[in-house]
Order: structure tokens, then C-alpha cells, then sequence
């Protein structure tokens, strides 16, 4: 059993994440309440300010991070943007780090570099690198292609026409870019959960096909 902490557990990947944990110890870092979460689970309420203080109180093993938003919720401002994908997230991992987790599991993102003019995948690119100077024993970054699953409204137009489009588009992108494809929300949490307590030292980085592998 290990001690889980997960930031970002509201989202399309952290709820499902919630219901494949059975055996560790779960503890939510939360803004507001996650309805429908097993008893087991304990949630913390609070500000992101209050987040380092109360991960140093968890011990934790293993810390998640599904944390994320979007161009539009940012108010398309890149300062706004980056607080929550970049600053936030550093922010959870740093705090992971000195209370004692060995190990980060985190959701990137299908082409992620610090070498592009996107906001959205140079962020995570750099993300990925300052997460790798924070030396935990094992760094798993999960690089999935285009989301599916139901978001609970929470879809902009252009990406729900996207995932419509999905099943076609995906047979029409060859196996050798199967990275570009989409990919279900449960399968990522899956493969998450899978990883949990992995022992084995290193970075690694996860795309389609090992997620779809350690989703089994």
C-alpha cells in the first residue's frame, strides 16, 4: 500500500483515477468538494496557498498531478494560464518532494517541448524539465493524445467537433504518429494507477502505446 496525494482529482482523468485506487492510502487536494467520492478518500478543502502545508502533514509515497485548465477558463491570458499548468503544478510537486514522496506521476501532453512557439505545449514541455531537476526517484510523465470522456459540459466547441471526428481521424493517422490519436480518459487513469509503487528508478515518459499497454 502506498500514500497517495492527488491534486487535480475534479478533472476528466482525477475522477476516474479516484475509483482505481482501492489498496492505497488517498488523500485529494481540492479547491471545493468532489461529490461521490468513496469514504475511503479523504479530501482536503483549501486554498492552493494552504496546499504545502498540509502535504507536509500526509507523508506521502506517491504524489499525482492531473492539474490543468484551459485557454478559455484562463481567460486567455498566458500569466492566468500558466499559474495553474506551470506555476501550480511545481508548486504541488516541491511540497510532494519535501514531505517525502519518491515518486510523480504527472498528465502532460502529446508534444510537449520547451523548443515551440505554443503556449499550451511549451508550457508543458518546461514543466516536464524543471519537474526532472526536482530529483524524486522515479518521474512518470504521461503524454496522452486527445482526451475522450464526458466532461460535464466543460468541452469548447472546436474540441468537441474534434472528439466527434476522433474514430475517423484516428484510422486515418498512421501507427508509426499513434501518439496523435485520442485516447479515453479512463485508459490514462489506468495506466496511472498501474504505476503507483513502481520501484524501479528513472524518468519515463509515457505516450499512446504504453499507456494503452499499462492500461491493459
Amino acid at each position: 500500500m502506498s500514500r497517495v496525494i492527488i491534486a487535480g482529482a475534479s478533472g476528466l482523468i482525477g475522477s476516474n483515477l479516484c475509483t482505481m485506487l482501492d489498496g492505497h492510502k488517498v488523500d485529494l487536494l481540492v479547491r471545493r468538494p468532489i461529490a461521490n467520492v468513496r469514504d475511503a478518500i479523504t479530501q482536503h478543502v483549501a486554498d492552493p496557498s494552504r496546499w504545502p502545508d498540509i502535504i507536509t502533514t500526509l507523508n506521502p509515497d506517491v504524489a499525482i498531478s492531473c492539474l490543468g485548465t484551459t485557454w478559455k477558463k484562463s481567460g486567455k491570458d498566458a500569466a492566468q494560464f500558466r499559474a495553474v499548468d506551470q506555476d501550480l503544478v511545481l508548486a504541488f510537486a516541491t511540497a510532494a518532494h519535501f514531505a517525502g514522496a519518491t515518486q510523480f506521476i504527472t498528465v502532460s501532453s502529446v508534444g510537449a517541448t520547451k523548443d515551440t512557439s505554443n503556449l499550451y505545449l511549451r508550457t508543458k514541455g518546461e514543466v516536464e524539465d524543471s519537474l526532472a531537476l526536482l530529483a524524486f526517484d522515479r518521474l512518470d510523465i504521461l503524454r496522452p493524445g486527445l482526451l475522450t470522456g464526458d466532461r460535464q459540459n466543460d468541452r469548447r466547441i472546436g474540441e468537441r467537433a474534434a472528439i466527434l471526428a476522433a474514430p475517423i481521424i484516428d484510422r486515418l493517422i498512421p501507427s508509426a504518429f499513434s501518439r496523435f490519436r485520442s485516447i479515453p480518459a479512463f485508459a490514462v487513469a489506468r495506466a496511472i494507477a498501474k504505476l503507483v509503487g513502481n520501484g524501479t528508478m528513472g524518468r519515463f515518459i509515457h505516450e499512446n502505446e504504453a499507456i494503452g499497454t499499462l492500461a491493459g
